[in-house]
């Protein structure tokens, strides 16, 4: 038997579905197996998502989030077999599967690997698809748990395999429960136990007391994304979020030392993804304008608050840091870019460059309006100019004054 419970992350609606397994980013979910004396022997919640980058026969690049077509099924699904093997699989979309894979010895068990498979020929799915056929993607995950222990995971665990980009987030698990009865030891991922403080967080009200100190700038932080064909994503940044909640203002400087980066490059979008324990992703995506300059077009962010709440904001629809393809954006001024009414990010000594990195380095750079100072020089020139004019004026005033006061003598 297996079920599956999905429920809103924000809120407090809740429903229980059977044989159905379905999870979106603001979903989490649920796996109860049990054997034939209908007892758990396998547990497992976490929260997924994952898109699918595929080129269409008009040359274009689509992404499909899987979890808005249709409603998935499973079969498979094993909680134990002659072979000390645990399997959990789902067919989402028709020819679209997601299989993990458990194995154990005398003392562990493995959280083994991750299979997805997807058919391109499915035309309701993948529109227009350019190469037709099954696409097979595995990530060897590798984790090895001491048995009745169950496995945590609360950082997000990024994966970019073959224009798949799938995400793993608040992970519970374990594989091979003893007696039927989950395990209240756990055993907790190398993400969680990384030292991931983050600078301070100033709560202050829409009107600030004088009295409230002010954030300090953030430290710089270099970022960079790799592919097959090498670097292919450059950033360096101070950054600084202020969220509003409540009418609260948090401010949030990200601490470079102690935030993980993650990334993928396609021919017209790029990502950087950011995150730590308390951010749990902080996506930058880059798109083409026109197919000779880039743009940042989309920020995406879900973070946990110090007061226990979860911030999540989106917007798609941005158009900042604009510059030719080629070279790169710079702005040492401190910018802002508004993501929405309640939440911005402000900017400190940046410098991207999304697409076309050669070398490994940063092309010429192209500079914020902030940064111009080409403009000082007509106004110095222009105050001086005024100075010389009134100092004239002054010393003709004063020779008239002198030369009318002599006449009066006589």
């Amino acid at each position: 038997m297996v079920c599956f419970r999905l429920s809103w992350v924000p809120g407090s609606v809740l429903f229980s579905l059977c044989l159905i397994l379905g999870a979106v980013p603001s979903y989490a979910l649920e796996v109860n197996l049990t054997d034939s004396e209908n007892a758990t022997c396998l547990y497992a919640k976490w929260q997924m998502n994952f898109t699918v980058t595929y080129e269409t026969t008009n040359k274009e690049y689509k992404n499909v989030t899987i979890f808005e077509h249709g409603s998935p099924t499973y079969a498979g699904s094993v909680c134990k077999d002659d072979h000390n093997r645990s399997v959990i699989e789902v067919q989402f979309v028709p020819g679209f599967s997601w299989t993990v894979n458990f194995t154990k010895d005398s003392s562990n068990y493995l959280i083994d690997g991750i299979l997805i498979s997807y058919n391109t020929t499915e035309n309701s799915t993948f529109p227009n698809a350019k190469d037709k056929g099954v696409q097979t993607v595995y990530y060897p995950v590798g984790y090895t748990v001491p048995l009745n222990n169950i496995f945590r995971c609360s950082s997000l665990l990024p994966v970019d395999e073959k224009n798949v980009v799938h995400n793993y987030w608040d992970v519970h698990v374990q594989a091979f429960v003893e007696n039927g009865t989950v395990s209240t030891k756990e055993f907790v991922c190398a993400e969680d136990k990384a030292s991931t403080t983050v600078a301070p967080i100033v709560p202050t009200t829409a009107t600030p007391a004088p009295t409230t100190p002010t954030p300090k700038k953030p430290e710089v932080g270099h970022y960079v994304v790799t592919n097959g064909n090498g670097t292919c994503l450059l950033a360096t940044m101070g950054l600084q979020l202020n969220i509003t909640q409540d009418k609260v203002v948090s401010i949030i400087n990200i601490n470079p030392n102690t935030t993980d980066f993650s990334g993928s490059c396609q021919p017209q979008s790029a990502l950087l993804r950011l995150n730590s324990s308390s951010i749990q992703y902080l996506d930058f995506v880059f798109a083409l304008k026109n197919d000779n300059r880039f743009y940042l077009k989309e920020v995406n962010a879900s973070m946990n608050l110090a007061n226990g709440s979860v911030f999540s904001t989106a917007n798609n629809n941005l158009s900042y840091w604009d510059a030719p393809i080629g070279s790169s954006y710079m702005c040492n001024k401190e910018q802002t870019v508004q993501v929405s009414e309640t939440f911005h990010i402000n900017t400190f000594s940046l410098r991207v460059q999304p697409f076309n990195v050669a070398g490994g380095k940063y092309s010429t750079a192209q500079e914020c309006s902030l940064d111009d100072d080409t403009i000082l020089i007509p106004i110095i020139v222009g105050a001086g100019l005024s100075g010389l004019i009134i100092v004239i004026v002054i010393a003709y005033l004063i020779g008239r004054r002198k030369s009318y006061a002599g006449y009066q003598t006589l």
